[in-house]
């Protein structure tokens, strides 16, 4: 086995790409290798068991091209995969491995921008019906009342790059009220989905002005930053050739197409098929 290799970035399809993007902004020296499983996607709406599944498939995929550390780029994958996962098969299957996710890194902090002590999370049905803000933040901060509102058409809205169409103002607006009618004393809102960034611009319209809006890019690569600090041993496993790679199980046209305007870049691609390669 190789003795370093990529960080390994993985999401359901798109959304991971605003992770990696800020990755890379603040830790350039890492190789970083990318799949997104937009034949199987969206997760939102699967099982817990189909979710664990298939990120599963994409964990032991990393894991077989070397990869040392994966991180679940992914809110579905993180909330319905992440704990089994470490805790059933990584013992099993690489103990000297790790796999993180996106939900921690969040939750371990957001106590910090809140004066009220009421947050908003916005996310989609499967990141709500999972339970695992409101979870995580009370082992953090037992003071804080957290508050979920599921935003169903936001992904697909994102997808098909309808942000400005008069329709979408509709039920951002829609959306925010419904959030702030469970808790009109939140001061932070967390957009707990990575494809929401892409519509950050519209969602600010709509958060009232003593709320803090955050988003996961810039959290997530400030904690791996730490994480790596505080795990020499996982750190000196992670190449530094400043490289990317892109992987997807579906069209590769689309990916370069659609993953351009997530990462903020022009993409190049590779297409894999995770049931045929997977096996580790």
């Amino acid at each position: 086995m190789q003795k370093t290799a990529p960080i390994g970035i993985f999401d359901s399809g798109y959304g991971g790409l605003t992770v990696l993007k800020e990755l890379v902004n603040q830790l350039p020296q890492y190789d970083y290798m990318y799949l997104g499983d937009n034949a199987r996607a969206p997760y939102g709406t699967r099982s817990y068991e189909t979710v664990y599944h298939y990120t599963l498939d994409a964990v032991k995929w990393f894991f077989s091209r070397g990869c040392h550390l994966v991180i679940l780029a992914c809110n579905t994958a993180s909330a319905k995969a992440l704990r089994t996962i470490q805790q059933n098969d990584l013992p099993k299957l690489a103990p000297e491995k790790r796999v993180l996710g996106v939900i921690r890194p969040t939750t371990e902090i957001i106590g910090q921008y809140s004066e009220t002590r009421e947050v908003g999370i916005l996310a989609t049905k499967g990141t709500v019906a999972s339970g695992s803000y409101p979870i995580e933040i009370a082992r953090f901060f037992p003071d804080i009342k957290t508050y979920q509102e599921a935003c169903p058409l936001w992904v697909p809205i994102i997808e098909n790059d309808e942000m400005d169409n008069p329709g979408t103002h509709h039920f951002i607006k829609k959306n925010l009220h419904a959030l702030f009618h469970k808790g009109e004393n939140i001061d932070v809102v967390l957009l707990a989905c990575t494809h929401y960034p892409l519509m950050r611009r519209q969602i600010e319209e709509y958060v009232p002005v003593q709320a803090t809006l955050l988003t996961q890019g810039e959290i997530v690569a400030r904690s791996l930053a730490g994480y790596l600090l505080r795990h020499p041993e996982i750190e000196e496993k992670c190449s530094k050739n400043s490289s990317l790679q892109f992987y997807t199980t579906d069209s590769v046209e689309d990916f370069n197409e659609q993953g351009s305007m997530f990462f903020g870049g022009a993409i190049r691609s590779k297409h894999v098929n995770l049931e045929e390669s997977s096996n580790f």
